[in-house]
């Protein structure tokens, strides 16, 4: 039987830290326009936390769904990283999140490589 501790865990911590810097963003005033797509960018990114955890109960069944994971940590990261080195106003904290993110989407990529096509 392989060893899924490091997927299991990978997925599982990923999602109650998700949880944890996401839900309080509700709580933060909302631009004057915009305002929806901060919500929903939000909303969307706390599914994805259910999503991780389901995920971490059983990285064999669900590693297909791996690669959606390591997308959704790049498609943020990445891009707010590239902005912030190239001087547009990206907050550094903001750059922060995005580095974490992008580590988070390393450790997805090296769950996924460990995570057997099949039990054995």
């Amino acid at each position: 039987m392989p060893d899924l501790l490091f997927p299991r865990r990978m997925f599982r911590w990923a999602a109650i830290y998700g949880v944890i810097v996401l839900l309080p963003l509700y709580l933060t005033p909302l631009p004057p326009v915009g305002g929806e797509t901060l919500l929903g960018f939000i909303g969307l990114a706390l599914v994805f936390q259910a999503v991780f955890w389901v995920i971490g109960s059983d990285p064999v069944k669900y590693r297909a769904l791996m690669l959606p994971a390591i997308t959704k940590k790049l498609v943020f990261g990445v891009p707010a990283l590239a902005l912030f080195a190239q001087g547009y106003p990206v907050p550094p904290p903001v750059a922060f999140f995005a580095g974490i993110d992008v580590a988070l989407g390393l450790g997805f990529w090296l769950a996924w490589r460990r995570t057997p096509l099949s039990p054995s």
